[in-house]
């Protein structure tokens, strides 16, 4: 099936030959009427497109399977010199028929619920930035001085933008804009929620909180877009999944050429990873020492992207042999859950006589104890990696090459 938005060209393989069947209403009556039409050995294929998961929805029932295609990896139809409905639904039906078709993984209900959350707090959050870049973009252009408060739109950098001298219709703008990030923030709070209660209960969430730099948002994020972990058999191919992985060139006898990252795959999870990597950073721990040795090498941004590629393979090992991380924080870690019980909309514990869940986080005490463990980690990695001696890329020998040849 060739999917557009009302309507779907549908070709049929059948004993070695293609029969057009004709068109399909994109309704959820049209798509029944052609279900009740099929055998329950029939298999669908239809192209991953914005309406191609509630095809699968409604042609589950009716057929054996139904198969959702990645259109950037059929070249048959990407590169095809005639292209029309018709035969792109033919290129499909032939390529599965000859097992050549590149599938997309289904989710589960849960896991699409969850990403259609997470992305839609996504955009709330694209949007909110759109609109205080705006507002920035308007002091700038009238020659206003950088706010001197560490957050513009707080209280105090509210304050200080009303005594800014502006144009009427300037300030008129600016005033619609802060009554949209107010909204937004509902908005983003409201969301916030419904992840939350989707993931208070979640093993997989609360064991990559034990990570440093990993907060609920990025936990959530990365568990939607992974769904099942036991679909990557090794940790490179998670890598490559989010795009953390080298573009490589290599010919004949060269050597391999690494190149930036390829940027394939969930780029929304590649970002939280990211995001995570930089939070990573700045708490003692191994992987500070690791990002601050590729730093005093490549640089920051290429420290904080190896650090996010190591993030990847950290969570592959620690979903598939369910294990915590283990220069886990528990005070930190209870702290996070505490938060997320809260956002899920568990009651307070303040005033019932007893201390709460997350009460060891406030002893500083203990909390200095568990930072200076971390410390000690991350001086153990420091002097690990200082007797490491560095190797250039290995050269064959004459010998070698008359053993290949």
């Amino acid at each position: 099936m060739d999917i557009h938005r009302t309507f779907a060209e549908v070709v049929v393989w059948e004993d070695g030959r293609l029969r057009h069947h004709g068109r399909v209403d994109m309704t959820r009556s049209g798509l029944e009427g052609f279900g009740r039409s099929l055998r329950r050995t029939d298999e669908v294929v239809v192209e991953a497109t914005g309406n191609a998961m509630a095809v699968v929805r409604v042609l589950s029932p009716y057929v054996g399977r139904v198969i959702v295609a990645n259109p950037m990896q059929v070249k048959a139809i990407a590169h095809a010199r005639i292209k029309t409905d018709k035969i792109d639904a033919g290129v499909l039906a032939q390529l599965h028929a000859s097992g050549f078709l590149p599938e997309v993984w289904i989710p589960d209900e849960r896991t699409e619920r969850l990403r259609r959350l997470v992305a839609r707090r996504n955009q709330v959050v694209r949007h909110r930035t759109r609109v205080k870049n705006e507002v920035h973009g308007i002091l700038q252009a009238h020659l206003v001085p950088k706010c001197p408060h560490a957050d513009l739109f707080n209280r105090r950098g509210r304050t200080w933008l009303e005594r800014q001298v502006l144009p009427d219709d300037e300030r008129a703008a600016i005033a619609r804009h802060i009554r949209e990030i107010d909204r937004l923030a509902e908005d983003l709070a409201d969301l916030d929620g419904d992840i939350a209660r989707e993931a208070v209960d979640d093993v997989q969430v609360r064991r990559l909180q034990t990570i440093t730099g990993v907060n609920v948002t990025v936990a959530t994020g990365i568990i939607a877009a992974i769904g099942d972990i036991r679909r990557f058999s090794e940790p490179q191919k998670l890598v490559s999944y989010f795009g953390l992985n080298p573009r490589v060139r290599q010919s004949g006898l060269g050597l391999a050429q690494y190149g930036r990252i390829s940027k394939h795959g969930r780029s929304h999870a590649r970002a939280m990873l990211v995001e995570a990597a930089w939070a990573a950073a700045k708490a003692p721990g191994p992987l500070r020492a690791f990002f601050l040795r590729i730093r005093n090498k490549r640089g920051h941004q290429v420290a904080a992207v190896a650090v996010a590629r190591k993030l990847a393979v950290l969570i592959w090992h620690l979903l598939t042999k369910e294990q915590d991380y283990f220069w886990v924080r528990p005070a930190l870690v209870a702290a996070k859950q505490r938060q997320l019980a809260l956002k899920a909309g568990a009651p307070g514990e303040r005033g019932v006589g007893r201390r709460g869940s997350a009460y060891a986080y406030n002893v500083k005490e203990l909390r200095n104890s568990e930072k200076a463990a971390a410390e000690n980690a991350e001086r153990a990695y420091e002097l690990m990696v200082q007797h490491w001696r560095p190797r250039g890329p290995k050269r064959r020998t004459d010998a070698t090459k008359e053993e290949r040849l």
